[in-house]
């Protein structure tokens, strides 16, 4: 993209200084002539830059200029307007820090930069939480979030499912994670992850903990994830799909569809009770044959609901 180019031919001159058009081409793996084009668009957005003619010839700053943006590509800073959520952001506390880190970016971009970054903002919206849920209220976020920053260790008072439900715990906070509108720190020793919906009170220790240097919080997060669905569906069921119906981790049995163009899949389920009331929202388009328990369980529902609605006069009449 010319504007991600422009911001290269930025950066690569301020920190090597003259530099001639086939040198920066060759960086750039574009043509000398986009080169010429480049530099024209830079001069006409202001940046102070001049070409020398001759054999030691070459682009280069008007001494004394840097840009404010060292290392940051139009894209980067598109992309800071992009995930710059202002929800999550306000309820970290953050919301004033992000508006005005925004404000200073887009300042300190070239206009032509700067119009990219704009776009982006007025034509992307992120909204973390999913349909048909509010988001949890986590009144203690802010504090749980200094306390990862500051790596100071927390004694809380957490409430999970198990009995006891109340238990309290001593949490050193390497991080936090949002994920579909609920948040998540991941403590060690271990590490294990909490909600921090669940927790009721706070304290925070006038102790440090040291951050283990490997520990990867991306890395963690995506095990966790994986760990977690494995240990929640671990039964399966075998169903047939109607054409064009499609069902999420699904895996085909057969590659060929039937005459008829159903498909016969292996579905992971958390539990015969749970994929009962999942599969009965598909209606006709499914049909289940196995485990057997489902099956059964499905066609007694789906025989208490004609008998229920087969009387189309049991609402009045004379």
């Amino acid at each position: 993209m010319k504007s991600s180019r422009l911001v290269s031919i930025l950066l690569l001159l301020q920190t090597r200084g003259r530099m001639t058009a086939a040198q920066l081409a060759e960086e750039l793996e574009v043509s000398v002539r986009t080169v010429y084009r480049d530099v024209e668009a830079l001069g006409a957005a202001g940046v102070p830059l001049y070409g020398d003619a001759g054999h030691a010839g070459g682009y280069r700053l008007v001494d004394g200029y840097r840009t404010r943006l060292t290392g940051l590509t139009s894209k980067e800073a598109e992309a800071l307007f992009l995930a710059g959520v202002p929800g999550p952001a306000a309820e970290l506390g953050l919301g004033a820090v992000l508006a005005a880190a925004q404000l200073k970016v887009r300042a300190a971009l070239p206009v032509e930069l700067r119009a990219h970054a704009d776009r982006v903002a007025g034509r992307f919206h992120l909204d973390a939480p999913g349909w048909y849920a509010e988001a949890d209220d986590a009144p203690l976020l802010s504090a749980v979030a200094d306390a990862v920053w500051d790596s100071r260790v927390l004694h809380v008072l957490y409430r999970r499912w198990a009995e006891p439900t109340d238990v309290r715990r001593r949490l050193e906070p390497y991080g936090l994670v949002l994920k579909a509108g609920r948040w998540y720190v991941v403590s060690g020793p271990g590490p294990r992850t909490f909600r921090v919906d669940q927790i009721l009170e706070l304290a925070p220790a006038d102790e440090e903990f040291i951050r283990p240097d490997h520990f990867d919080l991306a890395a963690y997060w995506t095990a966790y994830q994986r760990d977690f669905h494995e240990r929640l569906y671990r039964e399966e069921a075998l169903v047939r799909l109607a054409p064009g119906v499609t069902l999420a981790r699904a895996v085909r049995v057969d590659e060929r569809a039937s005459e008829d163009g159903w498909t016969e899949v292996r579905v992971p389920i958390e539990s015969v009770e749970h994929a009962h009331g999942e599969f009965l929202r598909l209606g006709t388009d499914i049909e289940v044959l196995q485990p057997a328990e489902l099956r059964a369980r499905i066609a007694r529902a789906v025989g208490e609901l004609a008998g229920r609605y087969g009387n189309s006069g049991a609402s009045g009449g004379d």
